[in-house]
């Protein structure tokens, strides 16, 4: 029996032990940033647990990520919101705290599945709003630096030794760069939404400084490499526009020697790259610096508003107990201690294992779309010259304080 076969028979079991389906049918609406095909989580899922319980039906919806937070805001207020949704991890608090999501609480209570006290406490403190539980993490992700060891071979460098610092990668960049092959030597997302805010964070907090520290000495470097970056044309000018899925495809088809992006790249990388690839932690300013990565990924909730809570939290625990599967299949970091026997892509597995040592939430803050909108403004106001970064991060610094000192 496949290792699969066996999760979803142990969930049968543990499924039928929880909560007792209804005897109609049934139809949650579901939203997702995930595509169909690639690999599809939220999809998979649903056609597993519906053959499970066919009287529960299922209507999903892509949203891309950049309409989600629109998207969603619109639904909640409209009375349209979907019975469960992905949500990605700092948004959880707002929802939670303006009442949108469903206090799961009382089904944890009884459930034979979920064991929140194992949940890593980071992805933990993401759906934990007042003392209350509104969701449950899908798996996690962090950002570390892809590389074409195929191209570091072809520039004299050891493929064995990628860049470990600010400078080592600038000047990496720098040598890969061949403007005849329409190669940049370094691919990232500064886009002027979450994702440009989620890639950027990691550089402020290894120099010190937090989501609500953002003007410091540190942060300033950071912001002017970056720049400098793109004024170099190190990196394409669509860095400023394309978010983290079309700037890694850029890496994949050989036209970027190196790329900041995270695990659940690695899917399609294995079928799309035809090169060598290694992966390091994200470089640090200097040896010896503190650490720092992102905390990405997101969190299964249910609307409030649902029709179906039991039927919906019956499909979250379903995902929950699929945990040991999530690495190989969909590029997620478990969310709690599970065994990964035989993990593919084994050196990738250990470099984000590793960095998920230094990840940290965004947030975690009720406002933390103003907070995140504050900081994707600076990065876009420094890297097209409207304002020098000091300034842009001292304007960002002052909208922050007025959010979380109110």
């Amino acid at each position: 029996m496949s290792k699969t076969a066996m999760l979803l028979a142990g969930a049968i079991g543990l499924l039928g032990s929880t909560v007792l389906a209804s005897a109609e049918d049934v139809t949650l609406d579901v939203w997702t940033i995930d595509r169909e095909s690639d690999p599809g989580y939220m999809y998979v899922m649903a056609q597993e647990f519906q053959k499970l319980h066919p009287e529960i039906k299922f209507n999903i919806k892509h949203v891309e990520f950049a309409d989600w937070a629109n998207d969603i805001t619109r639904a909640v207020a409209t009375g349209t919101a979907p019975d469960v949704a992905y949500v990605d991890n700092p948004n959880t608090p707002f929802l939670s705290s303006k009442g949108a999501l469903l206090d799961i609480s009382p089904y944890l209570k009884d459930s034979k599945i979920v064991d929140t006290t194992k949940i890593f406490p980071g992805p933990l403190s993401t759906v934990t709003w007042d003392g209350k539980i509104y969701g449950l993490p899908r798996g996690s992700n962090t950002i570390a630096l892809y590389y074409n060891k195929d191209m570091f071979k072809a520039a004299g460098l050891d493929p064995d030794k990628p860049p470990q610092t600010w400078d080592q990668l600038y000047d990496t960049a720098k040598k890969l760069t061949d403007p005849a092959k329409n190669v940049y030597g370094l691919a990232f997302s500064a886009n002027a939404n979450e994702e440009g805010t989620f890639q950027f964070l990691p550089w402020i907090q290894s120099t010190g400084g937090n989501f609500d520290k953002v003007n410091g000495e540190g942060a300033v470097q950071a912001l002017e490499l970056w720049q400098k970056i793109i004024d170099e044309k190190l990196a394409s000018p669509d860095t400023l526009i394309r978010g983290q899925y079309d700037s890694f495809a850029t890496f994949n088809a050989g036209n970027a020697a190196m790329a900041i992006s995270g695990p659940w790249e690695l899917p399609r990388m294995s079928k799309d790259a035809k090169f060598d690839v290694g992966v390091t932690l994200l470089p640090i300013q200097k040896e010896g610096d503190a650490r720092a990565s992102a905390l990405g990924e997101g969190n299964n909730v249910i609307f409030a508003k649902s029709k179906h809570p039991k039927e919906a939290f019956m499909y979250l625990e379903y995902m929950y107990s699929q945990m040991p599967r999530v690495w190989n299949e969909f590029g997620f970091v478990p969310s709690y201690p599970v065994e990964v026997k035989d993990p593919k892509w084994p050196s990738e597995y250990a470099v984000f294992i590793e960095s998920m040592k230094y990840a940290r939430a965004r947030g975690p803050s009720p406002d933390w779309a103003k907070i995140s909108k504050a900081i994707s403004t600076a990065i876009q106001q420094a890297l097209t010259h409207q304002a020098d970064a000091q300034t842009a991060l001292n304007t960002a610094q002052t909208t922050i304080d007025g959010i979380v000192k109110k």
